[in-house]
């Protein structure tokens, strides 16, 4: 693999500000810690200290839907070592959901705790606390169900028929219309597009399928709870979002919120399902009910079964366009498969058209709308992409048919119709997540430079539709184009604070939730730049709902971005104090105004802040403009916190931007494909990318990377098996292949930056957009080589034989 950085102009170029930490790849804050294999995670943190903990285990259903009728816990009640078991009968009944959004959550009250009605293979039955798994796994084969089974759905397309079983038939709080099985509707339409499609001079239509898939974290989902010494429950998570579990543990168990504390540790990856709500109510009751320290820790298949997945979806996508290419109008319509409960399901569909249809802005008639609908299938939830990346498989593969149709260059199309510096979208105004959205205006994009190199890189005017044969393989070139976001604009907020120690060192306390990106790295390295100092000089502590201010969490590509702006803000009110102090320590006047300023994010190239006209903070050192004065920050601490008008120099930021400004991405693919086996071969993968200011390359790359592994399982390797019944006969990494290090093809990571006016210090996002570029990108490179379209992930050697002896699967 290898990385190639163009350029890092923001360094050097132009009136851009000048940067001294950002931009390079300083060492992760936590790496030597976890290489070392220090306790960082939340079973290591429990076993260090509380190894007398119970531990509770889950009874599941063993069918897809049906109502219990009975059941009897007395023998696992009276097993020695078992202190507690929780059915529906001793829990509360309140309703909610297990997305862990902003309040007020877009997603139905549609779950509870417990309940008489299972809804899928994998739904809770029951749990056991008890003094070890062992006993607490036999205590839970003790508990006997008696189940009256109804007929499931077990497909999108069925839930929708007339008469078909209903998945909620109570009242769902939220839920579209639950009687018909609808959890989520969506309709937006901008002009005429069926008219608009019927006078096209050219136009094309198909439909592509994306399947059940699992993120397969490292690490499962694990949490435990104590009660502290003051009465306090204290629930320790592997979660993406610590606010939101106490938010919803506070809901379901009635404790107000000045009860409950989450800290969020090390996490072994989240990908999107640690934005659930899955475990965390079931240690805090079991603390409750016991008073005893109580953990949950899901076995692999636990994790595949009844944790989240993606949405499965069946896109229609048309596009219609005139003789020369010019698009003319989209048309895309979903039904999204959201599983037995209703999570995110309103916002991923919705995502599925806010991200893609916005790329290609020339169209005046578009229209998006769809239904996400209950089944009686695992739950679908976040997971990275969001939406995106079902919409991106549909609509690249779409533009690839109208290419050959207009027998166009795939690229030409594209850099006609694609969004450019100053332009917007009216979609971008008319479709957010699960409401209205705010108005966008591009204003920075480094997309045609993307789709030029990536060209470069892949040799796509050498290859492109030469179909190269060694024998019974045959060679070909595909690519995909795309956007995302970055964060959720005037929804996502997160908070920073930021003191001065007497050494001249600070303290970050932040809310933002680092799940192996690197966020408390980067945001650290933010905090120097502004500060004058190195990295290491910042000390950080992020995600403790009683220690850090809030924040939504990390998910929405927002954490650089949202974050990274109100760590900013932050350290510029910290930075304005001190140069207020030193000022004292210098003996000149110092505008109180310019001090109490709010801090800005957004840049302005024909503006800098106007406190920096007097002092400006280079090597731990406050350095006077007008007089050529220095002062360490170690003296204006010591002057502040003992000396002169006593107090502590320390700041705490909000930040919530009406922008969200989309990162770019061009992908581009090399594959072989074996006419006889029906086996495809990466021979090269190209990734272009603009994700803004990079502010640590390595971290950079790394997220790349990790979304490309992910995407290429998506489209070639990685989904769900099911029996007759609605059961995954696949949860195992056995039998559920996902990519290693050694399977990666050889991969060319291209970075281009570009500066981005309303982000900090010139930033965007990186963290989801590549793994929607890998399904359409070798779907094209298929259709390139074979003349052949798939029309349903993921592509296995079955579907490609089939599809080459003119069948379907």
């Amino acid at each position: 693999m290898s990385i190639e950085k163009k350029g890092f102009r923001h360094l050097r170029e132009g009136s851009y500000p000048l940067t001294r930490v950002v931009g390079t790849s300083v060492s992760k804050v936590d790496g030597y810690a976890l290489v070392t294999g220090a306790p960082m995670y939340a079973d290591d943190i429990a076993a260090r200290d509380f190894p007398q903990r119970l531990h509770g285990k889950i009874l599941t259903s063993p069918i897809a839907h049906g109502i219990i009728t009975a059941i009897d816990t007395s023998a696992a009640e009276a097993l020695p070592g078992v202190h507690l078991v929780l059915t529906w009968k001793n829990t509360p009944r309140t309703f909610f959901t297990t997305a862990g959004q902003g309040w007020p959550e877009p997603s139905p009250y549609d779950n509870q705790m417990f309940t008489e009605r299972v809804r899928f293979v994998g739904d809770r039955v029951a749990a056991v606390f008890a003094d070890s798994s062992e006993v607490a796994d036999e205590a839970v084969k003790l508990i006997k169900v008696t189940f009256k089974e109804e007929p499931a759905v077990l497909s999108a397309e069925d839930a929708i028929r007339a008469g078909a079983p209903v998945v909620h038939p109570e009242s769902s709080k939220g839920a579209y219309d639950a009687a018909h099985n609808i959890a989520a509707h969506v309709d937006v339409n901008i002009g005429d597009v069926d008219k608009a499609l019927a006078e096209s001079e050219v136009s094309v239509s198909e439909t592509f399928e994306t399947h059940y898939v699992q993120h397969t974290p490292m690490e499962t989902h694990t949490a435990f709870a104590y009660m502290d010494d003051m009465g306090k429950l204290v629930i320790v998570s592997s979660t993406q979002v610590p606010w939101h579990s106490r938010r919803i543990v506070s809901r379901v168990l009635g404790i107000p919120m000045s009860r409950l504390r989450v800290i969020k540790p090390r996490i072994g990856g989240g990908y999107g399902c640690k934005q659930e709500i899955l475990i965390d109510d079931l240690v805090a009751y079991g603390v409750i009910k016991t008073g005893l320290p109580c953990e949950v820790e899901l076995t692999r298949r636990e994790e595949f079964v009844s944790s989240r997945t993606r949405h499965p979806m069946k896109v229609d996508m048309s596009i219609g366009s005139d003789a020369q290419g010019n698009f003319k109008a989209l048309k895309m319509h979903v039904l999204s498969n959201t599983g037995a409960y209703g999570s995110h399901s309103l916002t991923v569909m919705s995502n599925t058209g806010s991200k893609t249809l916005p790329l290609y802005n020339k169209a005046r008639d578009v229209r998006f709308f769809g239904d996400a609908v209950y089944t009686n299938l695992p739950v679908a939830g976040a997971y990275r992409g969001y939406g995106a990346t079902q919409g991106y498989a549909a609509l690249e593969t779409t533009i690839d048919d109208l290419a050959a149709k207009l027998n166009m260059d795939p690229i030409e199309l594209r850099k006609k119709n694609m969004i450019r510096v100053g332009e917007g979208s009216p979609i971008f105004e008319a479709l957010g997540e699960g409401r209205e959205g705010v108005a966008q205006t591009i204003k920075s994009s480094s997309l045609p430079e993307l789709l030029d190199l990536g060209a470069e890189a892949i040799g796509w005017k050498e290859k492109r539709g030469k179909r190269v044969r060694v024998g019974h393989k045959v060679r070909g070139v595909g690519m995909s184009m795309h956007m995302q976001g970055s964060g959720i604009p005037l929804i996502d907020m997160a908070s920073a604070s930021i003191k001065l120690n007497e050494d001249g060192t600070y303290f970050l306390t932040m809310g933002a939730t680092d799940i192996g990106t690197g966020s408390d790295t980067i945001l650290s390295q933010m905090a120097a730049e502004v500060l004058g100092v190195t990295a290491d000089k910042i000390s950080a502590l992020s995600s403790d709902t009683d220690l850090t201010p809030f924040d939504v969490g990390a998910y929405a590509s927002s954490t650089t971005f949202v974050s990274g702006g109100a760590v900013i803000k932050a350290a510029k009110a910290v930075r304005n104090q001190i140069f207020a102090v030193a000022a004292e320590i210098f003996g000149e006047e110092l505008d109180a105004s310019l001090v109490s300023a709010e801090p800005k994010v957004e840049h302005d190239d024909s503006e800098r802040d106007p406190i920096l006209s007097f002092y400006y903070m280079e090597d731990g050192n406050v350095v006077s403009v007008r007089s050529g004065k220095k002062v360490s920050v170690s003296e204006v601490a010591y002057r502040a916190f003992y000396e002169v008008n006593q107090h502590q120099i320390a700041a705490t930021q909000s930040f919530v931007s009406p922008h969200s400004p989309p990162p770019f991405a061009a992908h581009f693919v090399e594959i072989e494909l074996d006419e006889l086996t029906g086996k495809i071969k990466i021979l090269k993968y190209v990734a272009a990318v603009d994700c803004g200011v990079s502010v640590n390359p390595d971290l950079v790359r790394g997220q790349i990377l990790g979304a490309l592994a992910n995407g290429i399982g998506f489209a070639l390797t990685e989904e769900y098996h099911f029996g007759s019944h609605g059961n995954m006969t696949n949860s195992s990494l056995f039998d559920y292949k996902i990519l290693s290090r050694r399977d990666m093809p050889p991969t060319e990571v291209i970075v281009v930056d570009s500066y981005e006016p309303t982000g900090p210090l010139g930033v965007k996002s990186v963290a989801e957009i590549n793994i929607n570029g890998p399904v359409p990108a070798i779907g094209n490179a298929i259709f390139d080589a074979t003349g052949i379209r798939l029309h349903k992930s993921p592509y296995t050697p079955e579907k490609v034989l089939a599809a080459l002896h003119g069948k379907s699967i």
